[in-house]
């Protein structure tokens, strides 16, 4: 799962690196986070404990990095050369390539087939093996803040970004075949965050205002679902995130309440089984939504948050992800407090998530949350066998390619870097670990 960036470097206890911006890695077991000082790769495959997987220092004040799925493979950008992205194995500390481009990179995002590099006023695409410039979307509506998505399932690599500048239209793009697949009216005020499923088959969106999140289907751009955040303020969306089955999708915003919605259909036959009250109003609801105004029947087909956690904080950016962690479900929020906190989601009732788990990033000493809850054995094997979320995806390897491909770059902003080793792109996970899994390399100059 991919989430946004979050770029404040607040001040205080146990942030002394300077937090800049946070990234969850495409299927969310890991956690990329860019300092003053470089950036820090974390497993986030555990409850009790957060593994450093590495730290680099090749260039300061990061504020993009993104690693791609479980592999060694990391996308960087720094503050003192914002228009210049590097990409490194960072196992055996080595750059792989480099690319310069027209202007400032505000966005980068990858799966095994594309890497996609985001301008205010354009988008590139390449081929993530070669790293080939296969299209560059020149004079896309302004995007201030480089808001798009990218599907990490490879087999389609769908691309979603703005399609105006002044109301919440989403263009749809095939990354593979290089072409517009749609438009989508999402909205009537620009676009503040996008997000897609783990297979490509959803789309979620959430506008500048931030009252309503909506689902579509892709490529037809089909509308699914309408949640609502809320109705008192506007709010600043930082991150969406489905699940790993789609069952569920997350919300994040600059205020102290993360929502987690459940993705499910009313059955008409369950109010007809069942002759309550409740049942009676929501008819009579749905009978007077045809003669309402649109915005007053629209809201009343929102549904409402299943679950929502309480944040101990208020206007400071995060990244919120779903994640299957230990066989339980459980939602992630990376803080730019400098903290990773770890709730319990409950995906049968929903209600107030409990917070399990605080790490700090930045220090070695964990904090411990004093009224940890205990998980009694049977819970466990009840909420392992009633809930599908646990599912996750294992994909077969293959073998490694050895071959050395030479980068290359077509007109259009971006300058050629050094050679860039092939590797394992297919069908199973990215693994380039051993010496064997990325053959050796030579530098070469521009």
């Amino acid at each position: 799962m991919e989430s946004q960036e979050s770029q404040d470097a607040p001040d205080g206890p146990g942030v002394d690196r300077a937090f800049i911006c946070a990234s969850f890695n495409q299927d969310t077991t890991s956690l990329s986070v860019g300092t003053k000082t470089g950036y820090q790769l974390f497993s986030v495959t555990a409850v009790d404990k957060l593994d450093c997987i590495h730290e680099g220092v090749e260039c300061p004040d990061v504020y993009i990095v993104e690693r791609l799925f479980s592999s060694s493979l990391v996308v960087v950008v720094s503050l003192s050369m914002p228009r210049r992205m590097n990409v490194y194995h960072f196992k055996k500390g080595t750059e792989i390539c480099n690319y310069s481009y027209s202007n400032n990179i505000l966005s980068v995002r990858l799966n095994r087939q594309r890497l996609v590099v985001c301008l205010e006023e354009s988008v590139y695409i390449h081929n993530i093996k070669d790293m080939k410039l296969l299209k560059t979307l020149l004079n896309t509506p302004i995007n201030p803040t480089g808001l798009c998505a990218l599907s990490v399932n490879h087999s389609n690599s769908y691309l979603a970004y703005p399609g105006s500048a002044t109301i919440g239209e989403i263009t749809v793009y095939d990354a593979n075949n290089l072409s517009t697949l749609t438009l989508i009216q999402a909205h009537d005020s620009p676009l503040a965050a996008l997000t897609f499923n783990a297979s490509g088959t959803k789309l979620a969106s959430a506008s500048e205002k931030g009252t309503v999140i909506r689902v579509f289907s892709v490529p037809e751009g089909q509308r699914l679902f309408e949640f609502r955040r809320g109705m008192k303020r506007y709010v600043s969306i930082s991150s969406l995130s489905f699940s790993a089955d789609a069952q569920f999708l997350c919300a994040s915003s600059n205020t102290e309440t993360v929502h987690i919605f459940k993705l499910e259909q009313h059955s008409p036959s369950q109010d007809e089984e069942s002759p309550t009250w409740s049942a009676y109003v929501g008819k009579m609801f749905t009978a007077a939504s045809t003669y309402l105004p649109t915005q007053v029947s629209d809201m009343m087909h929102q549904d409402r948050a299943f679950a929502t956690v309480r944040l101990n904080m208020f206007g400071l950016k995060n990244i919120c992800a779903l994640a299957t962690i230990q066989k339980l479900p459980r939602l992630l929020v990376a803080s730019s407090d400098g903290c990773l906190y770890i709730y319990n989601v409950d995906p049968q009732d929903g209600g107030e998530c409990v917070l399990v788990q605080k790490h700090r990033l930045f220090d070695t000493s964990e904090e411990q949350v004093e009224q940890k809850e205990e998980e009694k054995p049977e819970d466990v094997a009840q909420q392992q066998a009633s809930q599908s979320y646990a599912a996750t995806v294992a994909l077969p390897s293959t073998p490694p390619s050895s071959t050395t491909l030479m980068g290359y770059s077509e007109d259009g902003g971006a300058q050629k870097g050094e050679v860039f080793p092939e590797h394992e792109f297919a069908e199973g996970p990215v693994c380039l670990d051993d010496e064997n899994e990325f053959p050796p390399f030579g530098n070469q100059s521009n």
